[in-house]
Formats: structure tokens, C-alpha cells, sequence
């Protein structure tokens, strides 16, 4: 075997186990969870309680949970795939400061969950935490579902399949497979992706009021994605660009009150 031979074999070896690598522990490169339990009363805030949850699948999780005042819908919220609830903790308040009712969802393997974590796994906590809401007494139309970042993809599959009042997607994106091929160029990341979150291919199938906010110099999830999947919603819809402003624009209060003023007056009874 010739030198260029045997150079072209070893780049060929270190492809594949990098590839092999990236596919077996795509999870962790995928979420990044606060493991460490904690209540909403430790992470500051009161009139929350802990609701505990079961999945479809047995899977148990909890959702942090304060009424609505009279005549205010109830924020049904999905975070993001880094850290906790006990780091939205400030949105949470805000919502409440704001009379809207909180239920906010601590996914699987997230606040103390040591089960696996999956996008199926993910849709599933979902589900349960809008069928605990409709048990207590919350009708679809006053529920608002907000998805953050990674969870735009699990607010979009239940608004799909649920019946909403509104959807609020800050920084949504087509699917997770085109986000992970922008990084992984020199990977085949959509054979070898689990979780896709393919977006593109349930956003249609909502039937509610939409707001979609997006930095325009976002450097995680690019504007032109939610752009996309903002064409391809059904009517009544709304894109506003946040122009100038990166990922760091789903944490800002300015963010969270322009979703309070959209569901308050898309929701009001």
C-alpha cells in the first residue's frame, strides 16, 4: 500500500469514529440539563406549587404551577435544553406580575429526573402537562403554549395536536437536523440524528393565533429559519424581528411583555 493509500485509510478510519462518536452521544450534545432538584419556593418564587406529572409512557415529571387571575389565560411553557426552571424562575414571576396563570413544564431528565432524555420522551411530558391543565379546569382556549428555543419544536408538535388559544415561538427553528447540519457540515447529521424536532412538518397543522419573535443576528438558531417556518404557518399569524438582537433576546423581560400583551388581547374572554 502506498503512503497516500494508507493516509487516505487513516483519515477514513478517524471519520468514522468521530462519526460513531457524534452518534453515540448525541443526547449530551444535544441537551444540557440542570440535573439538581429544586423547588420553586428555592429558586424564589411564591404562590408556585409543584405539581407532579405521569406520562403517557410512566415517565414522571413536575410542572410548577400559579393560577391566573380571573379572566387571564394560563402560559403553558417549554424551555429551552440548557439548564432549568429554576433558571426561568424571573420569567415565571413576570408572567405572574402580569395576571396570566404559569405551568411551567420541567421536562424529563431535567430538576432532579435521572430518566433518558428524547424528543418523543419530551412530546410526551407535554401532553401530560395540557391534559393536567384541562383536568383542572382550564379550557384549550385559555391555555397560550411558549416555546423556548429547543422548546419551540415541542410547543409546535402539542399546538399541533392539541386545541390552543394562542402559540407564542421565540427563536423557532424548521427542524433541529438543519441546525445541527449547519455546525456538523462534514456529517451526515440527518442519518444520523434521533431527535429532529421537524417543525416544518407540523407548524401547518396549528390552528390558533401565532407570534413569532427572532433576533435578527441570532448566531444559535438564524433568522432565516424561523423566517421559513413562519411561511409555511397558517393565518392568523405574526413574525416580529427583533432587529440587532441575538439568542440572548429570549431572556429579556421586553420579550416575555410583547407575548403577555399578544395573549392578552388575542385571549380575552
Amino acid at each position: 500500500m502506498t503512503l497516500a493509500l494508507r493516509l487516505l485509510a487513516i483519515a477514513a478510519s478517524l471519520y468514522l469514529l468521530i462519526a460513531l462518536a457524534v452518534f453515540v452521544l448525541q443526547r449530551r450534545l444535544q441537551y444540557f440539563p440542570d440535573t439538581r432538584h429544586t423547588t420553586p419556593a428555592e429558586a424564589g418564587l411564591t404562590g408556585v406549587q409543584e405539581v407532579p406529572l405521569t406520562a403517557a409512557d410512566g415517565i414522571k415529571t413536575a410542572l410548577w404551577y400559579a393560577p391566573a387571575a380571573a379572566g387571564k389565560p394560563t402560559v403553558l411553557y417549554f424551555q429551552g435544553n440548557g439548564g432549568g426552571l429554576a433558571q426561568r424562575a424571573n420569567r415565571l414571576a413576570f408572567y405572574q406580575s402580569q395576571g396570566l396563570g404559569a405551568a411551567f413544564l420541567s421536562y424529563r431528565g431535567y430538576n432532579g429526573s435521572t430518566d433518558p432524555i428524547s424528543e418523543a420522551g419530551l412530546i410526551a411530558d407535554a401532553t401530560a402537562a395540557y391534559d393536567w391543565l384541562a383536568a383542572h379546569g382550564i379550557p384549550p382556549n385559555q391555555i397560550a403554549v411558549v416555546g423556548e428555543s429547543l422548546g419551540t419544536g415541542v410547543a409546535v408538535q402539542l399546538a399541533a395536536q392539541r386545541p390552543v388559544g394562542a402559540v407564542a415561538l421565540e427563536a423557532p427553528y424548521t427542524s433541529t437536523a438543519d441546525i445541527a447540519a449547519q455546525i456538523y457540515w462534514w456529517l451526515p447529521v440527518r442519518l444520523l440524528m434521533k431527535d429532529q424536532f421537524q417543525s416544518i412538518q407540523h407548524i401547518a397543522a396549528i390552528n390558533a393565533p401565532l407570534l413569532i419573535q427572532h433576533g435578527t443576528a441570532d448566531q444559535v438558531i438564524p433568522f432565516a429559519s424561523g423566517e421559513q417556518l413562519f411561511a409555511t404557518a397558517a393565518q392568523p399569524k405574526t413574525l416580529l424581528p427583533l432587529p440587532g438582537q441575538g439568542h440572548e433576546a429570549l431572556f429579556q423581560p421586553l420579550t416575555w411583555a410583547t407575548e403577555a400583551a399578544f395573549f392578552t388581547a388575542t385571549l380575552a374572554p
